[in-house]
């Protein structure tokens, strides 16, 4: 098979770095350019230190868009829209955008959601992919199997804990290490941007579904992961909670319901979602976890990528924790 020719827009932050470090070794892609402004001309591996031996790669600002067969976009969230609107992009290019800006459902474009978990024969398809948020990818894995089979009739209660990588590559204030090292804190309490597309996902599979979803999210003082406890209200016992989500994720590629208490390092460098399950008097406790970089951003992408060209949905992504 003649292997993928694919091009990188942003190529300076962490997804695009977490992205190439996956792509380089992917047996059915080549990497034609990452494309980066204000650092063309220099070695990825000026950015990217972790790539040092790995790659030859210079950034560029040339956007060679017909030599590709397939773009990431990786930039800040509102650019990847502005991008598109002002350049033209043939129209056979498949597009994977790791921003914002198409995950809501709108009859002014044709992205489709990315989350296999939920959307794969729609991803098989799509020409334009809208890779899930990470704090939506996590909560939804929790939630997806119960909407499924509508049982989510109650509140839902959801406190998810991130690494200091899902603010992003450009410090600020609450990113800095002197200020969370040793650190914690919440932040856009019942607020947060993923809750629209979390609600969204939860319709596609429940349409009736209009409770609340009280999701507090908290800035870790670790690098990578996020960690999420989910509870509601469930009818089911155990058992029969135990036979829904393995039922729901049987064909999943990445997506696992564990028996034992799990903990963060168990997913972290890989492109695994690891759920587990407990039940106190009439609630459903759901714990799910991903890393944010990878299952969260940069693998889930390479995942669609995968479905879109019709490879091995886990080509490339054969990554080990770092559990220790």
């Amino acid at each position: 098979m003649q292997k993928i020719k694919i091009g990188v827009i942003g190529g300076a932050g962490y997804t695009a770095g977490e992205l190439l470090r996956i792509l380089i070794y992917h047996p059915q892609v080549d990497i034609v350019f990452v494309n980066s402004s204000s650092n063309a001309g220099n070695p990825v591996t000026a950015v990217h230190s972790g790539l040092i031996g790995e790659t030859d790669l210079i950034f560029t600002s040339d956007l060679p868009l017909d030599k590709v067969d397939a773009l990431f976009l990786c930039s800040a969230h509102g650019d990847s829209k502005k991008f598109i609107e002002a350049n033209e992009i043939p129209k056979e290019v498949k597009i994977i955008d790791l921003s914002t800006d198409y995950r809501a459902k709108s009859l002014d474009h044709d992205f489709v959601y990315g989350l296999p978990e939920l959307n794969r024969d729609a991803i098989k398809k799509a020409t334009h992919v809208a890779n899930p948020g990470c704090f939506a990818t996590a909560i939804q894995v929790a939630l997806l199997p119960l909407a499924s089979k509508g049982l989510l009739n109650d509140e839902i209660h959801v406190n998810a804990i991130t690494g200091s990588t899902g603010a992003g590559v450009k410090p600020s204030p609450t990113s800095h290490f002197s200020w969370r090292n040793n650190n914690i804190s919440i932040y856009k309490p019942f607020g947060h941007q993923h809750l629209h597309e979390i609600g969204q996902s939860i319709n596609q599979l429940q349409p009736d579904f209009n409770k609340s979803v009280n999701f507090i999210p908290v800035r870790g003082n670790f690098t990578r992961g996020i960690y999420v406890t989910a509870y509601t209200r469930c009818n089911l016992s155990l058992e029969e909670a135990n036979k829904l989500y393995q039922d729901y994720y049987k064909d999943a590629a990445f997506t696992f319901l564990t028996d034992k208490n799990p903990d963060l390092k168990q997913v972290v460098n890989t492109n695994k979602a690891i759920v587990y399950l407990e039940k106190h008097g009439d609630k459903l406790l759901v714990v799910s976890m991903i890393d944010n970089l990878l299952k969260g951003a940069s693998g889930q992408a390479v995942q669609n990528m995968n479905l879109m060209f019709g490879l091995d949905e886990k080509a490339g992504l054969g990554l080990k924790a770092a559990g220790f």
